[in-house]
């Protein structure tokens, strides 16, 4: 095994958590404690990652909400097990419209972007299958943050900063006005330290809490997201929210030197991340990362898998090829041969920007969980349904307004999807969740945090920890400020557009927690984030 979870082979600006009896990490301590007091409290993971996942709808709104998505790997009684809780777009959803309008892409906000919320759904499907306590008992911590209030951390309070101006820039319609009435402190963003509370957040995750979700999609507050979107003229109906059901589905994966790397199958983009190591697997790296030709290659491992995925990866009703085909061997062949001594510009193939939140959890029976939720683009659509909290997401903004796309807008169906949460198991047995946020930067800190591990020998902080690139379209590569000089140089040479970016938010934000083969957990964050490894 080339990859030691305790050992230390490169400087870590945190260091490594231990436990035994349960473990949470998120990007937020105060979630992460709340999931580690239900283990207290006789729940199992799946209990701590549900809690953890409602605290930080109040936590990080910024990322996050009650209105989003969710995906989670979980490994229960010897087997991975994956759901899927995002939602379909409207019935009513009508491309045709926007682009006889003139609309050459969705738009980032308002109603067109809406698809039906998950998250709810998520964190009840989640505890009916696999909690140990009722979900009204595991909902508490959160409910008691948005009722009492909660202080904004400081990453948390920076991006809540760019947001309201985003705001002031973009949401011009009335129907944004119930956005700055819920997240917004006299006109303006909270200040780190501040409290922010919701009490209409509050007591509609009391609701969900109770109902087991069914309120939200079948009940009281189905009907409030209905009359909203009526109000409007929007696409969106309660019967939309009554539809929907969140699917277990089974996971796909990879063999990456050893080591099976799991992913949520399409319509997500973890095939995208399970491809670029596929194509990166048939070259031989060096047990030190820092050569050019290592940056060279994985960079243009990443392209070809982000180029793949975006002309094949769509709801998997309307894939042209299954996920078996793009994760052969022999397809991973036909991708590496177009990797040669100069940068590549694949073409219409651009990433684009995210905003999410990822969780794992553990405990002392042997239970994981690999968790992410997200409403996209930091607050989605900027619409918050009156009176409940409740931010609706944007995630329809990835459908494609080319007929000739299998991601095209079409009524019922799932967009495009950036969230993944990873989990790695090694001869049948877990490793555990590793997941890294940040809209289409996943699959790329997937890729680097993978390779950290396995070809590299470093342990779950210091691959964190390392600095990273990200790829942002055309030859387009940003890096962060501790990428050595003779590595930019280099691939600049070879044609690579190579930018020393000075902002490290938007080059994800990632946990992890290993369990060794003495059941030993061993936890990490990273600097990137206000993260938080809460062990007992």
């Amino acid at each position: 095994m080339k990859f030691d979870a305790n050992q230390y082979r490169y400087p870590s600006q945190r260091t490594l958590v231990y436990g035994v009896r349960g473990m949470v990490a998120t990007g937020s301590p105060l979630a992460a404690q709340a999931g580690l007091d239900i283990l207290k409290r006789g729940g199992n993971a799946v209990d701590a990652a549900v809690a953890a996942a409602a605290c930080l709808t109040v936590a990080e709104p910024t990322s996050n909400g009650i209105g989003g998505d969710a995906f989670a790997l979980v490994w229960h009684g010897g087997k991975l097990h994956g759901l899927n809780a995002s939602g379909c777009s409207p019935e009513a959803a009508d491309a045709g419209s926007l682009i006889s309008s003139g609309m050459k892409a969705l738009p980032k906000v308002g109603w067109y972007p809406v698809t039906v919320p998950g998250a709810p759904g998520a964190w009840a499907a989640l505890s009916e299958k696999f909690g140990r306590l009722p979900l009204s008992e595991v909902m508490e911590p959160a409910i008691s943050y948005a009722e009492r209030g909660c202080p904004v951390s400081p990453t948390v309070a920076r991006m809540w900063s760019s947001a309201v101006k985003r705001y002031a820039k973009e949401c011009r319609g009335d129907e944004f006005r119930h956005w700055a009435d819920t997240f917004c402190i006299d006109g303006r963003a909270p200040f780190p330290g501040e409290i922010w509370s919701s009490p209409d957040h509050a007591r509609t995750l009391a609701a969900i809490a109770d109902s087991r979700a069914e309120e939200f999609y079948r009940g009281r507050l189905a009907e409030a997201i209905g009359a909203f979107a009526g109000e409007c003229g929007a696409w969106l109906s309660p019967g939309d929210l009554a539809k929907f059901r969140p699917e277990w589905v089974e996971p796909i994966s990879v063999n990456y030197r050893g080591y099976d790397v799991w992913e949520i199958p399409p319509n997500g983009q973890g095939i995208v991340a399970l491809m670029a190591l596929n194509i990166a697997k048939g070259f031989e790296f060096s047990d030190s990362r820092e050569y050019l030709e290592t940056y060279h290659r994985l960079i243009e491992s990443m392209k070809l898998a982000f180029a793949e995925g975006r002309r094949k990866v769509a709801d998997p009703r309307f894939m042209t090829a299954d996920a078996g085909e793009l994760l052969s061997g022999a397809h991973a062949d036909s991708m590496r041969a177009f990797i040669g001594e100069r940068a590549a510009n694949p073409e219409d193939c651009r990433p684009g920007a995210g905003g999410t939140v990822y969780l794992a959890a553990a405990d002392s029976d042997g239970c994981m969980v690999s968790m992410i939720q997200s409403n996209y683009m930091g607050f989605g659509s900027y619409l918050v349904v009156p009176h409940t909290g409740i931010a609706l997401h944007n995630r329809g903004n990835n459908f494609s307004l080319d007929p000739e796309s299998p991601n095209f807008l079409e009524a019922g169906k799932k967009p495009y999807h950036t969230i993944i949460p990873g989990f790695l198991t090694k001869d049948g047995e877990a490793v555990g969740p590793f997941g890294v946020m940040g809209g289409f930067m996943q699959p790329q800190g997937h890729l680097q945090v993978i390779t950290n591990l396995v070809d590299f020998g470093m342990n779950p902080q210091e691959a964190l920890d390392a600095p990273r690139w990200q790829w942002t379209g055309g030859l387009r590569v940003e890096m962060e400020s501790g990428v050595p000089d003779h590595i930019a140089l280099g691939l600049a040479e070879r044609g690579h557009d190579v930018k020393t970016a000075r902002d490290t938010i938007t080059f994800g934000r990632g946990e992890m927690i290993f369990r060794s083969e003495h059941g030993v957990l061993t936890g990490a964050t990273e600097p990137r984030t206000d993260g938080c490894v809460a062990a007992w």
